[in-house]
């Protein structure tokens, strides 16, 4: 949104040309800040949250959707080219199913597949389907990482090999922390520690990423997590256990240049995750740290200026995402352009599209 305020003349470095007639763009921009409207609603009465009475966040939801939806651009298109920015896995969560046709900034596809199961007592017509979600049409992005930026410069020697610090217990996939969590807390070279979101913990998380060659990237109640690029920020190698993970501009990135994977199956073994890792030659290591450093800023989304509101640095996170929206184009011209010939009253059922 910084970008796009952004006067004209400054907005040299952006990948996105603002246009000001919606007949003239490729894309329309919903400006809603659904991540920030979630977490007011959270704040003031958690319970009223998936309930549509007295929560203001459905009632906030419900009036962007009838503005957006009123218009000839989002008739025109059925909204298939509307973006939407969706950072929190909650995000929307009233209305994902009329939404589902547009482009969707989400940093993972975990909270779109299923609802927390207490909340579903096992109702299978709470889960959200995987037609509304897509590598096709949606755009992963970065989580914003909380950690400072280490450069190679500063790097110094480290003594830890494989450093975690967050909740140990978590839902659904992230139930592989506690059994990771039972495995590695006694071995040697191994920091464990439960993470706590104020100064105190924030200035440990500094200390273990910094001193540690990896940096362990479990699944947590969603399939990634900000750990990751405070890891990468931290030049710690990423040890990621998480299969059903998506990550921000594949194909642009090749994360195994700077991150090990490591199937969940594997690492629940009795001492082969240790091994493993000490199994890289310290030559590999800088390897992978040289590569990280090289796409750091590629997880940058401050420019540096109040609000955001200023030129962007051309590599940074927002004009990768741009980059991103774009290569989705021909696909979402496509679908437009079928949805238009379909006779009136023709009932075609939905295909999953998911990848």
């Amino acid at each position: 949104m910084g970008d796009l305020i952004t006067p004209q003349e400054l907005r040299s470095s952006s990948f996105a040309r603002r246009v000001f007639a919606p007949e003239q763009a490729d894309v329309i921009f919903v400006p809603f800040f659904a991540t920030l409207s979630a977490e007011l609603q959270l704040g003031i009465a958690k319970g009223a949250f998936r309930k549509k009475v007295g929560n203001d966040d459905y009632a906030r939801q419900r009036e962007v959707l009838s503005f957006v939806k009123g218009t000839e651009a989002w008739k025109r298109s059925g909204g298939r080219d509307h973006v939407f920015v969706l950072t929190d896995p909650v995000a929307m969560s009233h209305v994902r199913d009329e939404i589902a046709p547009a482009i969707l900034l989400v940093v993972d596809f975990g909270g779109w597949y299923r609802v927390d199961s207490k909340a579903s007592n096992g109702n299978m017509s709470d889960m959200v389907q995987h037609t509304q979600v897509s590598l096709l049409k949606d755009v992963i992005v970065p989580y914003t990482y909380l950690l400072p930026r280490l450069h190679p410069s500063e790097d110094q020697k480290r003594q830890t090999l494989l450093y975690f610090k967050g909740a140990k217990h978590r839902h659904r996939g992230g139930l592989i922390r506690e059994k990771l969590w039972d495995l590695l807390i006694d071995e040697p070279g191994v920091i464990m520690e439960e993470g706590f979101p104020n100064a105190t913990g924030k200035e440990q998380s500094i200390k273990g990423m910094r001193t540690s060659e990896f940096c362990l990237h479990p699944a947590g109640d969603t399939p990634t997590s900000c750990r990751l690029f405070d890891a990468i920020q931290s030049l710690c190698i990423p040890v990621i256990i998480s299969d059903n993970i998506e990550l921000p501009f594949e194909g642009t990135l090749d994360y195994t240049k700077f991150s090990v994977f490591v199937a969940v199956s594997e690492a629940l073994r009795p001492n082969w995750l240790v091994n493993h890792l000490r199994s890289y030659t310290g030559l590999q290591k800088g390897e992978f740290r040289e590569n990280m450093a090289k796409v750091q800023s590629f997880f940058e989304y401050d420019n540096g200026y109040p609000g955001g509101v200023g030129p962007l640095p051309v590599d940074g996170a927002v004009n990768h995402i741009w980059r991103k929206v774009h290569q989705k184009l021909p696909m979402i011209k496509e679908a437009v352009v079928r949805e238009r010939r379909k006779p009136p009253g023709a009932s075609v059922p939905q295909r999953c599209h998911c990848t």
